[in-house]
């Protein structure tokens, strides 16, 4: 048997010695760039514009972003001015809670050091948290590959993969782990309007990685789940309630009405620290509207009328009661939700 080399592992968010590197996904398909950070108000602007994105990488590069934060500030005023980095760096994205967790673990290690120890733990914590990210998706991934058959087909929506984490993925972490385990599985990934996740990243990643992957519209997922074409529907998180309605990209909502109505099993699969148990539902779940011009604009060019009214919410929310199973690092938890 030949073996077929495959490419190095993507890491979107990671330590550099002196700075944060990330991969700048604004730039992916066609330029693959690494940026280094020095100081934390570049990190906060640079999860702001989504030069990182999806909820677990966000947590890590606010945890090192704090951790250049801590770096910076003068001992005289240590505590204020790390806790001023806090919240700015727990305000950059509101929805995905991975974000004001990763925060309040920083705050946590530094609490009740001095400015010299806590800038050791800061540095310390913040890798640490990388780590646990992989560790915990490929736990995910183990728990999820059980789920698929061999010769399934899944469609997603965004990207919940590699460039989401700190590496592996959540969503798309689960065929990774199914094909190690020797599982054939193909691909559909929604195109993810309005910034086009699925056709700029799921199909870039998926495809360096060797996947058998084809981008839709959107609005095709009907059709193509009628046809039977679709074994399972897997999607990431950004925030999951107690009750087990999780916010997701925008969009997924309707996949989850259109999975139920054909038979489609569906299944959100995200980190443990990703569910907010102080929400008692998806009401409450903070829902981040972003710029008009994300809709109206293409590649520097306006494609609507002048002036015309935008509503461009980021995240939409998926009642408990559509999702199948939901997948964390502890395993399938399968209804009823009771997440404390």
């Amino acid at each position: 048997m030949t073996s077929i080399p495959q490419p190095e592992a993507l890491r979107p968010v990671s330590w550099a010695g002196t700075a944060v590197r990330l991969l700048d996904q604004n730039r992916l398909p066609h330029e693959e760039v690494y940026v280094l950070l020095a100081d934390w108000r570049d990190v906060a602007s640079a999860i702001r514009d989504m030069t990182v994105r999806g909820a677990p990488a966000i947590g890590v590069a606010a945890a090192y972003g704090l951790a250049l934060a801590a770096k910076d500030a003068p001992d005289a005023s240590f505590d204020s001015d790390f806790e001023a980095a806090c919240r700015e760096m727990d305000s950059a994205r509101p929805t995905a809670v991975n974000l004001s967790w990763g925060v309040r673990r920083m705050r946590a290690a530094a609490k009740g050091l001095s400015p010299a120890e806590a800038r050791v733990r800061l540095l310390d914590e913040a890798c640490a948290i990388e780590r646990e990210d992989i560790e915990i998706n490929r736990a995910m991934g183990h728990h999820g590959a059980t789920l698929l058959r061999d010769g399934d087909t899944v469609l997603t929506h965004c990207n919940a993969g590699a460039l989401a984490t700190a590496g592996f993925g959540t969503a798309l972490g689960v065929l990774r782990a199914a094909r190690e385990l020797g599982k054939t599985i193909r691909l559909f990934a929604d195109e993810t309007r309005p910034r086009l996740q699925g056709l700029r990243l799921t199909a870039w990643e998926m495809m360096r990685d060797g996947f058998d992957v084809t981008v839709i519209p959107d609005g095709a997922s009907g059709s193509l789940m009628k046809r039977g074409l679709v074994s399972a529907v897997l999607v990431g998180a950004d925030r999951i309630a107690a009750n087990g309605d999780a916010a997701n990209k925008i969009g997924t909502y309707n996949l989850a009405v259109v999975a139920q109505r054909h038979g489609v099993p569906f299944y959100a699969v995200a980190p443990v620290s990703t569910i907010d148990a102080s929400l008692s539902d998806g009401d409450a779940i903070p829902i981040e509207e972003r710029s008009p011009t994300e809709i109206t604009w293409i590649s520097g060019q306006s494609i609507g009328p002048d002036d015309v009214k935008v509503w461009n919410p980021a995240f939409d929310v998926t009642p408990a009661e559509l999702i199948t199973a939901i997948v964390t690092e502890r395993g399938v938890h399968r209804p009823p939700y009771l997440f404390t």
